[in-house]
């Protein structure tokens, strides 16, 4: 495939709802996550009709009720061969997870999204023999339980599931290892009435290939020769992308098929080119590339889409990059990161969440007399970094510009909240203190952690960190 149409790798999902609208991908995977309820009255504030969800938390999904949001609930891919292998299984998550909420708590439940991405090609196979099985199988299940007209079954998938052999647009078709499976898919969807969904990132187009310009990743028009595809052109990733898809259904005879934009997004840290400016470039080019109907080439009428992501995950996987934790257009506390106009308020920008508590406004930074040669210091930040999280840091990203010292408390103060700021979390050796003066500095932000929320599933307490690898974290100090 030609730079136009490398895909991304990895992460997650999508919903379907009023066309032309914006939706949002609400992850949790935080070690301190918001309370439901405030997120879902940012959502209601900010105008965001649509959510797609990774899971099926109860208290997510009861904060949802009455608020006329439309859902999406997934399905992990851990749960497929489970599901796959038993319509009972099926019956009893439709029952637990749908119908419940539906008539209980009044959900507005849309789609079910069963698994996420699973045809990676990083996965090797291990999805292949139970995801349609399990699609079946929940279709067969919102049918039992006279849902199917309410709730239809999608599969998010990555866009590497199609490529193009000519490296346009027109010679888009599945990919060759998983072309007959992907058809079987395809065909099912469109027999039940549901959508293909699908994920497409431009910066990971441009994490994954150094040859790939900069500016074809944007909507501003700035790419100094557009691509031709017999005299059509493109001058952005994302509709050659998404166009490569269509031509993809249309060669084997899915044309009128709906498509959802399940994620599309741009992180500001944990990569050279993940930062404030280029995020809030990509997703307000996005938001006014869409707004008026326009569609792509191919494809000229409205699209449904889901930002990637609403808010950041500190406890998110760091594979394939950093990057993977700085997603949100909202902090982790629901902060706005950058003015964004998603053209559903009547104020044109993004509102913070309400009634946040924090912690005390204290932080862990390293002491003004030691020096970065100090023998105490590298070992520090590995302790610091394996337990906390120094995604944040790195050249061209938004906390880029720090120097030595400062990128060394930094890892202390992610360290000191993310342990709720516990005395015994600001002891490295002898070279850090806790101060009441806020180290922040320019479009770097040093956190105060939120009070924890204890909600009633384990996904929604406080989640400590997985250690990171050893060498991640050593490797972070070379940018001190």
């Amino acid at each position: 495939m030609g730079w136009g149409f490398v895909v991304v790798l990895l992460t997650v999902a999508v919903v379907c709802g009023r066309a032309n609208s914006i939706g949002a991908n609400w992850g949790t995977q935080a070690s301190h996550p918001l309370p439901p309820d405030t997120v879902v009255r940012m959502l209601r504030e900010n105008g965001i009709q649509k959510v797609k969800l990774f899971d099926a938390e109860y208290d997510t999904l009861r904060a949802l009720g009455k608020s006329g949001i439309e859902v999406m609930v997934g399905i992990p891919n851990e749960m497929l061969s489970t599901l796959a292998s038993s319509l009972k299984a099926a019956e009893k998550w439709v029952a637990k997870n749908v119908s419940t909420h539906i008539s209980t708590n009044n959900v507005n439940i849309r789609y079910v999204a069963v698994g996420n991405e699973p045809f990676l090609s990083s996965y090797n196979g291990s999805y292949l023999n139970t995801t349609f099985p399990a699609l079946r199988n929940i279709q067969t299940a919102l049918t039992k339980a006279d849902l199917q007209n309410q709730v239809k079954v999608t599969c998010p998938l990555n866009a590497d599931v199609y490529e193009t052999s000519t490296t346009l647009p027109s010679g888009g078709d599945f990919r060759a290892d998983i072309r007959d499976l992907m058809i079987t898919i395809v065909k099912f969807l469109s027999e039940n009435g549901c959508p293909f969904t699908v994920n497409i990132y431009p910066f990971i187009s441009l994490y994954n290939d150094d040859k790939f310009p900069l500016d074809y990743a944007f909507f501003d028009g700035g790419v100094s020769k557009p691509v031709s595809d017999g005299g059509t052109l493109y001058s952005n990733e994302f509709d050659a992308n998404y166009d490569t898809l269509v031509h993809a259904l249309e060669k084997n005879g899915f044309g009128n098929m709906q498509i959802i934009v399940g994620e599309i997004g741009w992180p500001t840290g944990g990569d050279k080119n993940a930062n404030v400016e280029n995020a809030k470039k990509f997703n307000q080019g996005f938001v006014d590339h869409i707004s008026g109907g326009k569609g792509t080439p191919k494809r000229p009428e409205p699209i449904d889409a889901y930002l990637f992501s609403l808010i950041d995950e500190d406890a998110k996987s760091i594979q394939p990059g950093y990057f993977e934790r700085h997603w949100g257009i909202f902090t982790y506390d629901g902060l706005p990161k950058y003015a964004l106009n998603l053209g559903t308020t009547n104020t044109g920008a993004l509102i913070q969440a309400k009634e946040v508590n924090y912690e005390m406004k204290k932080w862990c930074v390293m002491k003004p007399n030691v020096r970065l040669d100090d023998p105490q210091v590298a070992a520090s930040v590995s302790l610091a970094c394996s337990r906390g999280d120094c995604s944040g840091l790195g050249v061209g990203t938004s906390c880029g510009k720090l120097d030595g010292k400062d990128n060394v408390s930094y890892a202390f103060n992610s360290y000191y909240q993310i342990h709720d700021q516990e005395d015994k979390a600001c002891k490295f050796s002898g070279i850090s203190e806790v101060t009441k003066t806020d180290p922040s500095t320019g479009t770097c932000r040093f956190p105060i952690m939120i009070l924890p929320y204890y909600g009633g599933a384990a996904s929604h307490g406080q989640v400590f960190f997985l250690p990171l690898l050893m060498a991640a974290a050593i490797a972070m100090l070379s940018i001190f």
